[in-house]
């Protein structure tokens, strides 16, 4: 009968008291030759409970309560005690001639007339302190005994055979706890199989979390481990008057070790290397092998000369080398105390060991001598080939020739149901199969989607048809895939289209926004205004976070009162210049809003050299000091407002005050209001006019320049192309979490009209938040027959931005 005592189990403090291991137990039995076993009975009860502990020990039942006088079963500390009590009562003769594990008492001796006066003295120590043993569970004098599910004999220790039986009738698990039962089961004789590790490794694998699932490879683990378990091998006990023998070995896969005596096998271990261990040097491996057994077997071996042998011959010299690496600095630490010898020997005679390492190796070799999966569809393959009328003409034509003996004129055989070229299985230009051939050797896993000559070289090691070669190059470019996920490797397409050049200065403005600066008074950014035809700018501080209305603002009152409306505004597609309030301000001015292409920048590509420039300046002069950005600022604009343009061979204030910039003193003595006046107009008209031509030929120039490292690319309506949206510098674009693996382009979707010279408008989804209009940068034309898109749009806010999607909560 046993209680539930968890309550009280929950306050009370445990006996840390040793159990005696079974292993430890039978190593005490080398020399025995005769042996009886003692079996208390019901042992626990035999113990009587403090008088002031009976009260906890009361239970309840449908007759009322009672209390145990002795002890119970289930109280946490009960094994503790009764262990302890029987290595008090034994002391004397523990592990001398008599060994105890809780009730179990084994009395072995390796003469008969020393067996019967020890068990005389066992008799009279239980009879002294009262103890009553069970007779039908007693054995007397016997050459070989069962004692803890071990069968122990003169000639070693082997597994019990009744608990064989149980493992091999046990069912094929249908949960992790009956798994885990299996394994508990058969690890406890593990000592007695090579190789129990390799041989259960796929059904440990299976006790992982959500890991359990019975395939091929676990059943035929699960059979093998019965099968194995039918005839266990006998161990020796050891003989610790007698040297002890290490057999290692180490492979690619795992470690090996066999400690022997004369010859016999006294115990077994091996591990499976993880992917760091396996990634070690044959040299490391075979250190780590010794490391392995020494630490494993310490209790056998400290205090004893043994010897190591194992097949690495430069080992030999183990003790000799200087250790290299922090691995074998920590491995040498390991083994120092111990007294030992390392022997070469040749793996032909380190048999265990080295048929324990090697038991992965077969198995990888296999897998990797057969990478694709042809297996499967040849026969059909065969079949379909049969049937081909090409096929059967060229079969007639080589059976000719062979028949006429005429082989060298002909490149064509037959072999196993194959037409071949030079060894190569030949298809016909009819048949389907060439695209399943191109998707295996191309689509899979292992392909990787690698280009025309990597896909070429792989498909013509096996099989051959008629311009094959030709037929893989379509093939790769039509791949759906590669189309969407690959880099372009042409020249950028779409040739340079500048904007029109002004008529005079102010007239036509660009602007945008310069981000993420450190805040100086309040301010985060710089509203930069350039005017496109002096290159004049103007650099004005704000406050994050801004609207349409105060940048607007903004604009009237340092641009606007200086230089009056513009009549055309060039901007990216910040959501500010894309709100109502921007679009309808400026339009009651009559002022035209010219908006870049989505994900298309350079197309304001003035606003970005200025901003680079101001960038410069600014680091050039607060690096060190960065969040007092704001009062370089406005030495920022003169110094750039008075700098020479390589575009316009003049100064922006030139151009827009018809003189040069004043220099210090800025006031001549002598000088003529009036005719100063009449001169800065006439060189104004001068500087104005030259201005024009200037920039013109700088524009040509530009153009030639750009177009040198550029493609025409030009789509007809109706055209299917797949979209490319880049986030760009400077633009509050939100950057996909997984950016490296998003595809590179999206669709494909339909060409509805050219916009200007190098913009399309696109047919995307009703749903889609995204400007239609695109660069031709952006676009890439469809090859293949025309398919649905892929790819869906990311989604976009009504300003325009990315649009992210939390993946979980966390």
């Amino acid at each position: 009968m046993c209680m539930d005592y968890q309550a009280l189990n929950l306050l009370t403090i445990k006996d840390k008291y040793p159990i005696p291991l079974i292993d430890e137990l039978l190593d005490e039995l080398w020399d025995a030759q005769f042996f009886s076993k003692l079996d208390l009975r019901v042992g626990y009860h035999q113990i009587r409970v403090h008088p002031a502990d009976i009260e906890k020990t009361t239970f309840r039942t449908h007759n009322g309560h009672y209390e145990f006088l002795v002890m119970p079963f289930g109280l946490r500390n009960a094994p503790a005690s009764f262990q302890s009590l029987m290595n008090e009562l034994f002391r004397p003769f523990l592990r001398h001639f008599v060994l105890v594990f809780f009730d179990d008492i084994l009395v072995y001796n390796s003469n008969w007339e020393d067996h019967l006066r020890h068990l005389s003295i066992v008799f009279q120590v239980l009879q002294q302190h009262q103890l009553f043993v069970k007779k039908s569970k007693c054995d007397f004098g016997k050459s070989q005994i069962e004692y803890l599910g071990h069968v122990v004999s003169r000639n070693g220790v082997a597994a019990d055979p009744s608990k064989l039986r149980v493992i091999q009738e046990w069912p094929l698990p249908g949960s992790v706890e009956a798994l885990r039962g299996f394994l508990g089961l058969t690890g406890y004789y593990r000592k007695f199989i090579q190789g129990y590790g390799r041989i259960c490794g796929p059904l440990t694998s299976l006790t992982k979390k959500d890991a359990f699932h019975l395939n091929a490879e676990a059943t035929a683990a699960f059979n093998q481990l019965k099968e194995v378990m039918l005839s266990p091998s006998v161990i020796a006990l050891p003989d610790f008057s007698k040297p002890f023998v290490i057999e290692t070995d180490a492979s690619n896969t795992g470690i090996r070790a066999v400690l022997q005596q004369e010859g016999r096998p006294i115990a077994f271990t091996s591990k499976a290397l993880g992917p760091r261990s396996q990634a070690m040097s044959a040299y490391e491996r075979e250190m780590l092998a010794i490391v392995h057994a020494i630490k494993k077997w310490q209790t056998y071996l400290q205090g004893h000369h043994f010897v190591i042998r194992m097949d690495h011959h430069s080992l030999k010299f183990f003790l000799q080398n200087r250790a290299h690496t922090p691995f074998q600095q920590k491995w040498i630490s390991k083994l120092l105390g111990f007294d030992y010898e390392i022997q070469y020997k040749q793996g032909t005679e380190n048999q265990a060991a080295d048929a324990l390492s090697r038991l992965h190796s077969e198995a990888q070799l296999c897998v990797i001598s057969y990478p694709y999966s042809y297996m499967g569809w040849l026969d059909d393959l065969r079949r379909h080939l049969e049937q081909e009328p090409w096929i059967i003409s060229k079969l007639k034509e080589s059976f000719v020739s062979t028949s006429a003996a005429d082989t060298s004129s002909s490149s064509y055989h037959y072999d196993n149901g194959f037409l071949k070229h030079k060894g190569r299985i030949v298809l016909s230009l009819t048949t389907g199969w060439r695209a399943k051939i191109f998707q295996e050797h191309h689509g899979t896993l292992m392909a990787g989607h690698a280009g025309f000559l990597k896909t070429y070289k792989k498909i013509s090691c096996s099989f051959y048809w008629h311009g094959m070669k030709t037929d893989i190059r379509r093939m790769v470019a039509e791949c759906q895939v590669c189309q969407q996920n690959k880099y372009e490797t042409l020249a950028s397409p779409g040739l340079l289209n500048p904007l029109p050049i002004p008529q005079t200065v102010w007239t036509d403005v660009s602007m945008d926004f310069i981000v993420g600066l450190p805040p100086c008074k309040g301010k985060t950014i710089i509203f930069v205004v350039v005017d496109r035809f002096s290159k004049y700018a103007h650099f004005v501080a704000m406050s994050h976070p801004y609207t349409a209305h105060s940048v607007a603002q903004i604009f009237v009152d340092h641009v606007f009162k200086l230089h009056g409306m513009p009549t055309t505004i060039v901007s990216d597609r910040d959501p500010v210049f894309l709100s109502a309030f921007w679009k309808e301000f400026f339009a009651l001015q009559g002022s035209k809003l010219c908006l870049s292409s989505g994900y298309h920048p350079q197309s304001d590509g003035q606003t970005e050299v200025v901003n680079r420039c101001l960038e410069t300046y600014l680091r050039c002069f607060c690096s060190l000091q960065p969040r007092k950005w704001l009062q370089w600022l406005s030495w920022a604009e003169l110094s750039y407002n008075t700098s020479y343009h390589s575009s316009s061979k003049l100064t922006p204030y030139e151009i827009v005050y018809g003189q040069r910039p004043p220099a210090v003193p800025t006031y001549e003595s002598g000088t003529t209001k009036l005719d100063m006046v009449d001169r800065c107009l006439q060189t104004r008209s001068q500087i104005l006019s030259q201005l024009k031509t200037n920039l013109e030929a700088a524009q040509v120039r530009m153009k030639q320049q750009a177009n040198k490292h550029r493609t025409e690319r030009t789509f007809e309506v109706g055209d299917m192309v797949y979209l490319r949206l880049v986030p760009y510098q400077y633009q509050s674009l939100a950057c996909h979490p997984f950016h490296k693996l998003q595809p590179k382009f999206y669709g494909p979707f339909e060409v509805l009209e050219k916009i200007g010279a190098v913009a399309y408008k696109l047919k995307l989804p009703v749903h889609s938040k995204l400007h239609p209009v695109f660069h031709v940068s952006c676009l890439k034309q469809q090859l293949g027959v025309g398919v649905a898109p892929t790819t869906i749009l990311p989604d976009v806010t009504d300003e325009g931005l990315l649009q992210a999607t939390p993946l979980a909560i966390l």
